[in-house]
């Protein structure tokens, strides 16, 4: 079906060009006397007949091309091509518009070609543009949406919301997998932010051979389909990326720069990095060690033994919520339950140290 559609195109074609091209060319090869040649239904034919020689010659490559077309289509975002059409419509708006002051200039070469150019280059610039701030026409959408989301609840507390801020999620902190359960609670405000940069590294640590990693890699897109379902209209997956950078946490902290917005992880690296170069970052150990219980120097505690430290006659226990406790030669007590005395606390981004000793 798509080959007569194509090989009927390319007759009309050919018989329309036929009509208004040939008897000129009759004219230039002296042949416009001849009747049997200059009359239109002679031209419509012979251009019907040469460009329908020439789709049998074409249809298969055109159909190929079609078909690469249609894939590149679907497979595309329906965001991207709806911002490139809204950029492509504008840029010829502003052509056509711009075509009329062009049609006033009595210069034969300039009304015929600069029309055509004009239409050209504001179409491409017009989607270019629209492609590439894709990013920004559907962050404005949503901040309509949060805004009269903020209204409404405004109207009961004045004070009690302030704007909200963009919060972009590093890779570490979706496997974590804290994040939802802090957005369940409703104490993370904002647009969740997950760069597409970071959805490809998440998507090629759930393709390791490795079996640890892959477990990762699945356990954080399940995180981010949570996330999506719970928090659909604060989750923000951007196409935003820098191709002059390589490492992931750096293009995080350009993209934290350009959106105004805080990096969110529990990678104790990336958190020294983000305020050497003042970015604003939230640390979820930072918030996981602050609501711990507090220990106190002086303090007893019951705990077990289960391995040897680093150190000489070291013994190493856990309490319930992760946090190690260093005991002073409490080596020999490996596998057993004693009761230890609270010497001092050790707080930092990267987790709570205890140290303790034998009652």
């Amino acid at each position: 079906m798509l080959k007569w559609i194509i090989r009927i195109t390319f007759i009309l074609i050919g018989g329309t060009l036929g009509l208004l091209l040939l008897p000129q060319l009759y004219e230039l090869i002296n042949l416009s006397r001849n009747p049997w040649l200059n009359n239109p239904y002679v031209s419509v034919l012979i251009g019907a007949i040469l460009l329908y020689v020439l789709a049998l010659l074409l249809t298969d490559y055109l159909i190929e091309f079609l078909k690469w077309m249609e894939d590149r289509l679907l497979k595309a975002p329906i965001g991207d091509l709806l911002s490139g059409t809204l950029g492509l419509i504008i840029g010829l708006s502003v052509a056509f518009l711009l075509n009329f002051a062009v049609d006033s200039i009595e210069l034969p070469v300039i009304n015929s070609v600069l029309p055509v150019l004009l239409t050209i280059t504001l179409g491409y610039l017009g989607f270019q543009v629209g492609f590439k701030k894709r990013d920004e026409i559907g962050q404005m959408f949503t901040a309509s949406r949060s805004t009269g989301q903020k209204k409404k609840f405004d109207e009961n507390n004045p004070q009690a919301l302030q704007q909200a801020s963009y919060k972009l999620l590093d890779t570490s902190v979706i496997i974590d997998g804290r994040i939802a359960d802090i957005s369940t609670t409703g104490f993370m405000e904002g647009v969740l932010v997950v760069p597409q940069f970071v959805l490809t590294e998440l998507q090629h640590i759930a393709d390791s051979s490795d079996t640890l990693k892959r477990t990762r890699g699945r356990r954080g897109l399940d995180i981010l389909k949570r996330l999506q379902t719970e928090r659909a209209s604060a989750l923000l997956i951007t196409e935003e990326d820098f191709d002059d950078v390589q490492e992931v946490d750096t293009k995080l902290m350009r993209l934290a720069k350009k959106m105004d917005g805080m990096v969110v992880t529990n990678d104790f690296n990336l958190n020294k990095v983000c305020e050497l170069h003042k970015v604003p970052v939230l640390n979820i150990n930072d918030l996981a060690n602050a609501v711990k219980p507090i220990v106190i120097p002086g303090e007893e505690m019951h705990i077990v033994v289960i391995k040897d430290g680093k150190e000489q006659n070291q013994g190493i226990a856990y309490l319930d919520d992760g946090t190690m406790i260093v005991v002073e030669d409490g080596r020999s007590y490996i596998g057993q339950a004693i009761d230890v005395i609270v010497t001092s606390v050790l707080q930092t981004s990267a987790g709570r140290m205890i140290f303790a000793k034998r009652k």
